[in-house]
């Protein structure tokens, strides 16, 4: 193992752990699930009320910058954009409501929860995950 799968562990674990107490701070705090699907769309219906939402979504953003300014690695990467992109993000919509949130909701509170909803659907977004990567290879 090198300096830099170290580190790689390291960043993980750190992200892991800072994402799991950001979580548990918004439950204990206002009782609110950390997925960001809802709290994006709930920002964007009701933009007046969702202050803590707008923060919580520009916290999210930073957080991102700061971590791209700290590495010093501030050049985005950026696919060309074609079709696929735009019907990958359409379904990845479609099935965020289809399944009642994402990943972040199911799959880091709804689990942490126990809940067997989210539990299922976390294992279906992996399932799907996994064949997707299959199929085109990536």
């Amino acid at each position: 193992m090198t300096l830099a799968d170290d580190m790689q562990i390291f960043q993980g674990l750190l992200g892991g752990l800072l994402i799991g107490i950001s979580a548990l701070l918004l439950i204990l705090g206002n009782g609110n699930i950390a997925g960001i699907s809802g709290i994006v769309g709930n920002a964007i219906s009701n933009p007046r009320g969702s202050a803590w939402r707008w923060l919580f979504i520009i916290g999210l953003l930073c957080g991102a910058a700061l971590f791209l300014f700290i590495n010093g690695s501030l050049n985005a990467v950026f696919p060309s954009f074609d079709g696929r992109i735009f019907l990958a993000a359409a379904l990845v919509g479609i099935g965020t409501r289809l399944g009642s949130g994402c990943t972040s909701g199911h799959g880091v509170c709804g689990i942490g929860r126990r809940s067997v909803r989210s539990i299922t659907a976390t294992v279906i977004f992996m399932a799907v995950a996994i064949m997707t990567v299959a199929i085109v290879g990536r």
